[in-house]
């Protein structure tokens, strides 16, 4: 490869790109100044007047991801070096640059990776076909002759291939589909993140730089909207200058190239690489002393400011007045013609979409909140509420539960746009409203665990699922509001982003030539805060602005999208709240002692581990131990949802009947919440509905199992009778007299165990809680029965109807204890008595039967 770029890229070429890198850089260089001075003024400004608007209501996390690391798993990446592919093992910071490791030990050792990777500019693509597709136009005069092959053959039927249209591709495999969608969502995260690389806090250099490459843009007859307007300021003006370049160096390079298709497509690749390398590194170079030298002048700049803001202010109101007069009348018409008749239907087209994106995070966070609640329910305690907030607090940093949110904005279509108002495509507009997705999905987190720590600092003792679900409500309440309002300024953004560009573009030609005489109005000591391309481009702005707002406003008053009005301005019903936010941040499982989770799988002795449990993983991945030299069935499995996680098991008896039967009778459970229930002491919720639900079921449960165990009891004793017929006919008579004299004995024996059973029955029904499945006779297993003699067979019979009589009462008395009934004492008493009574007249007949059976057969 090396051969190649020296060969291709002589000192004539590399002469040609610094050439083209210091003409731009040089144009670029004094848009910046003037652009400049201009954000320096609006911001102070700004600062001195205010900006109006509503006040937020949910909180905003300082530093989201502190500490934090996002994705790490191993798959397979085609190597250009020795054209084969090998196992990496990826690991993914809070950066969102992808680095990869020839093994998941060289990371743990901490070794430098192999490779990293600045995912903006690129896009994520799961299919041979497509990417042969976006290669095939890198060489547009070469065509790829019909059958021939590709010089990349995926080694798998799930490919993920990183394309940028400048900059090395990397292409990667995995081996089931499932892990195809995982690793593109990760992948999907790092170019949204990568591609947002303006910081919004630096107020001044920011809109310089943005305001500046516009302006170039605009003086080469570039205007709308441009999709390489992604990544860090260097990236971005590396990319401008590709835009010309590069079809200029394919004019040089292309016929030079030799062999076939496929080897001149991988060719140009590399050598394109190669380029975007150094006009990169030259552009930051550049970038970096123009910055510089516009902060060195910046005190003076806010000296004269300070000194002169109301006279900079009136002098810049007075050309606004001019340059109005002269672009007003054509802004209208042009507005009344072109743009009025096609806002509301892009409007709507922009609403539908992002409204369902948004909806989609609420139901997110509530289902994540409802499934934390559940597991809490039986077994709640603050070390399993910090194990599941844990999780929960980085949940607008999990790539794969926010998926379903970021899929309902990639159906947005702006049909029709390319040709009428120059949008190369929605992308942008895509990106930006995941981005505010995932903002607002943060800031509801964070409220949530400000909230809820406060909450249980305050008031120790109380039910863990009220608290979660009172916090719930106001912070659903406070996201619907900032969600209307976010949404609406994302509308009005996207409207103007559409409109002001083909305006301007219309404009420019019979405006731009008389706009210099109006220079002529502003004092030399404040051209430097007030330049007339500026002013142009406000008039326009605010032309249309009008119109839009109306649009919008229209919409939220009819609450379509559950938009807010306007008028409606929340008063700041938490006082306090904003003071939550100046709080540190929560950590969950060390404050609650919820236990660190040991990661990858090994043991919490590992010194390696440790090490690694310091940055706490985002996506929860278990990962492969080693790196086999053939395909692994699984390089990366996630770690169970909330919902799936295990509760306490409780081995019950199965009964098919009984089990549809309880889950007619709890339409929202399961069978093993059913069982679980009608087991365990403790209710799973507090309402009163669940209780009934769950007495009803105890009841059928204790009813079936205590018939099934008398009737078992009752015809194993009728199947020993028997079987001994036929030995106590062989008996002697003598024997069967000893037998009525122990059995008389016994009778003795029976009646006291009655008087002993009503007793332990009457102490019974006096415990305050009842639990029906303490009884032994419902889980003891059946006796097996042995051949005994006679007058042990009578015995066995008694001592078994008396034990019958007792489990039907301590039956009897648990039902209705959970059915909430419960007799006066004297009542209870009485009934206690009789009940023994009859149970012992109960055995005492029996054991008359007992022996008149047993002189009927010594008879015979």
């Amino acid at each position: 490869m090396g051969d190649l770029i020296s060969t291709h890229l002589d000192e004539g070429k590399r002469e040609v790109i610094t050439a083209r890198t210091g003409e731009l850089m040089g144009d670029f260089g004094r848009l910046y100044e003037q652009q400049y001075a201009v954000a320096l003024f609006n911001q102070m400004r700004y600062d001195v007047e205010g900006g109006g608007g509503p006040q937020p209501q949910l909180l905003h996390r300082k530093v989201p991801l502190k500490n934090k690391s996002i994705f790490s798993g191993a798959l397979f990446q085609y190597l250009e070096e020795n054209k084969k592919w090998r196992n990496r093992f990826l690991f993914i910071p809070d950066s969102y640059n992808i680095n990869y490791y020839d093994n998941k030990q060289a990371h743990d050792r901490g070794l430098h990776p192999k490779g990293t990777i600045n995912c903006a500019g690129y896009r994520v693509l799961t299919s041979m076909e497509e990417y042969l597709e976006l290669l095939n136009t890198s060489l547009p005069g070469v065509k790829a002759k019909v059958g021939s092959s590709p010089f990349l053959k995926c080694a798998t039927q799930f490919p993920l291939i990183l394309w940028h249209p400048y900059a090395r591709h990397y292409y990667f495999c995995v081996v089931t589909e499932k892990e195809q969608q995982k690793w593109n969502a990760v992948f999907q995260d790092c170019v949204r993140h990568t591609n947002n690389g303006l910081p919004e806090e630096c107020k001044v250099q920011t809109p310089a730089f943005t305001d500046a490459v516009r302006l170039y843009r605009q003086a080469h007859g570039h205007y709308g909207t441009w999709d390489m307007m992604c990544g860090t300021p260097p990236q971005i003006l590396a990319n401008l200058v590709m835009e010309t370049l590069l079809a200029e160096m394919r004019d040089l390079i292309t016929p030079k190239l030799k062999g076939k298709m496929h080897e001149r497509q991988r060719n140009w690749m590399l050598i394109s690489d190669a380029v975007y390398g150094l006009v990169q590194s030259q552009a930051q170079a550049q970038y970096e002393a123009v910055v510089q030298s516009c902060e060195a002048g910046r005190p003076p700049l806010e000296t004269t400011i300070r000194t002169d803001m109301d006279q900079i202010i009136t002098s810049k109101e007075h050309v606004t007045s001019k340059i109005r007069g002269l672009v007003l009348p054509k802004a209208e018409k042009l507005l009344k013609v072109s743009i009025q008749p096609y806002i509301s239907s892009i409007l709507e087209a922009l609403m539908e979409p992002t409204s369902r994106g948004f909806f989609e995070v609420r139901d997110l966070f509530f289902r994540e909140l409802v499934d934390m609640s559940k597991n809490l329910i039986n077994d709640g305690n603050k070390e399993k509420l910090g194990e599941h907030m844990e999780k929960i607090s980085m949940l607008a940093f999990h790539p794969v539960k926010m998926q379903s949110c970021y899929e309902k904005m990639e159906t947005l279509s702006l049909e029709g746009l390319q040709q009428r108002f120059d949008v190369s495509s929605p992308s942008v507009f895509v990106q930006r409203a995941q981005i505010l997705m995932r903002e607002q999905m943060d800031d509801a987190v964070y409220t949530f665990e400000q909230l809820l720590h406060q909450s249980l600092e305050g008031q120790e003792g109380e039910d863990l699922c009220k608290t979660i679900q009172r916090c719930q409500d106001r912070v659903i309440k406070k996201y619907d509001y900032d969600s209307s309002t976010v949404r609406k300024k994302f509308f009005r953004e996207a409207l103007l982003q559409i409109f002001i560009p083909y305006m301007l573009k219309q404009l420019s030609p019979s405006c731009s030539a008389e706009l210099p005489r109006f220079q002529e109005l502003i004092f030399e000591d404040f051209s430097r805060f007030i330049l007339v391309e500026n002013i142009f481009e406000e008039v326009v702005l605010h032309t249309v602005m009008k119109d839009i707002m109306m649009a919008v406003k229209e919409a939220a008053v009819q609450r379509r999208h559950n938009l807010y009005r306007d008028s409606i301005v929340l008063t700041n019903s938490d006082p306090n709240l904003l003071l939550l936010g100046e709080n540190p941040p929560i950590d969950w499982a060390e404050e609650y002692g919820g236990g660190q989770e040991e990661v990858d799988g090994e043991s919490a002795g590992d010194h390696e581990a440790q090490k690694r449990r310091r940055m706490k993983q985002v996506v929860s991945m278990i990962q492969l131990e080693g790196t086999p030299s053939m395909l692994p069935n699984e390089s990366c499995l996630e770690v169970p949802a909330v919902e799936n996680i295990p509760e306490e098991v409780t081995e019950v008896r199965s009964d098919a009947s009984l089990s549809q039967k309880s889950e007619g009778q709890v339409p929202n459970g399961t069978k093993e919440d059913v069982n679980r229930n009608a087991v365990e002491e403790k209710p799973p919720t507090n309402r009163s509905t669940l209780k009934e639900e769950e007495s009803t079921t105890e009841k059928s449960l204790l009813d079936t199992e205590s018939k099934s165990a008398i009737d078992c009891a009752i015809q194993e004793i009728k199947n020993a009778v028997q079987e001994e017929e036929h030995e106590l006919r062989t008996q002697k008579a003598a024997e069967s007299s000893s037998s009525k004299e122990e059995s008389a004995a016994e009778e003795v024996d029976s009646a006291h165990n009655c008087q002993e059973g009503a007793r332990l029955n009457q102490a019974d029904t006096n415990k305050d809680t009842p639990s029906s499945t303490d009884q032994k006779p419902l889980d003891s297993p059946i006796r097996e029965v042995e051949v005994m003699s006679a007058s042990e067979q009578q015995e066995n019979h008694i001592t078994a109807s008396t034990q019958d009589c007792h489990m039907e009462k301590s039956i009897a008395s648990s039902q209705q204890d959970d059915g909430g009934f419960q007799l006066p004492a004297n009542e209870a008493e009485g009934e206690e008595h009789q009940t023994a009574k009859e149970e012992c007249s109960d055995s005492e007949t029996a054991e008359d039967t007992g022996k008149e059976e047993s002189a009927h057969m010594d008879d015979q």
